[in-house]
């Protein structure tokens, strides 16, 4: 039995698991629940072909995400199929300085820089799908790793676009002391890509996610991978207080603003509930360029 199977089956045993068929909604993933224990090898650097398995704590290898590259492209994401795309190049723009803080290459280094927010004034701006293509586009990189959390307890698009709203993750592991990080942990094929859902709904989410467990996770996640970028796709700043109290534990907010739509009073407001040391960058989404559609994104940084 894998890891999450145990953790689902205990979770279940408490009356805290509703269970469904695996699989997302977009048919953009698959669940490989018992995923090969012969060790891959990464060949000539194609983040597609699964690398080194890492292990959870209770042994054995993490359960994997399969990818459906052409659904992801035909939705409009990044993927290794497209990126010779305006839009992936719009995200090499983008990822660019939030690389520079995080591993320290910036004018001015940035505390926990590695770990960086990604959050909206407002729900329906796109900040779930900036999120992961920034991280589809990170994963990219030769020499960077990227693992993305999916810490919008109240609408977890994420993990419903990756088929796993209903499995254990991080309030799980908030909430019961018996339930790792790894535990809830899926690698993808796309190789240097590695994904923890949100988890059971919880009405203490705020809580949760200002608790000391989820502080000590943070700063295990900035100290163990120095070339891991973590990236937490948070609830939008003016929903609820979750995405104000996360962005402590965080070096990076990246702040999502739809074009033509989100209000510039909006925007203020949201960013006054960020601390002014942060480094806080944005990115304006479904503005429309004169050549080419995509996405256009710029980055600032206050430190």
């Amino acid at each position: 039995m894998s890891s999450i199977e145990k953790v689902m089956e205990k979770l279940a045993q408490a009356g805290q698991l509703q269970t469904r068929q695996p699989g997302g909604e977009s048919g953009v993933a698959t669940i490989e629940e018992m995923p090969s224990s012969s060790a891959a090898v990464e060949s000539d650097g194609d983040p597609r072909v699964p690398e080194g398995e890492e292990e959870a704590q209770t042994g054995g290898a993490l359960p994997l995400i399969k990818l459906d590259f052409q659904q992801l492209q035909l939705k409009g994401y990044l993927t290794p199929i497209s990126s010779a795309t305006v839009l992936a190049e719009e995200y090499r723009r983008l990822k660019r300085p939030i690389m520079r803080n995080a591993f320290g290459k910036g004018a001015v280094s940035v505390e926990y820089g590695n770990l960086v927010m990604v959050t909206s004034a407002l729900p329906g701006e796109g900040k779930t799908f900036t999120a992961l293509n920034l991280a589809l586009s990170l994963a990219m990189e030769r020499d960077t790793t990227v693992l993305m959390l999916d810490c919008d307890l109240v609408n977890p698009s994420l993990s419903r676009i990756l088929g796993l709203a209903d499995r254990p993750g991080l309030t799980d592991v908030l909430q019961d002391s018996g339930v790792e990080i790894q535990d809830v942990m899926f690698r993808t094929n796309f190789s240097k890509l590695r994904v923890v859902p949100a988890g059971q709904p919880h009405p203490q989410a705020t809580e949760l996610l200002t608790s000391e467990k989820m502080h000590r996770i943070s700063a295990e996640f900035s100290r163990r991978y120095p070339d891991r970028i973590v990236l937490f796709d948070a609830p939008p700043l003016l929903l609820s207080t979750q995405a104000a109290a996360l962005s402590n534990f965080v070096g990076q907010v990246l702040v999502v603003v739809e074009a033509g739509s989100t209000e510039q009073r909006m925007i203020k407001e949201a960013i006054s509930l960020l601390d002014e040391d942060k480094v806080v960058g944005m990115v304006l989404n479904k503005a429309r360029r004169q050549l080419g559609g995509g996405y256009y994104g710029a980055y600032y940084g206050n430190s």
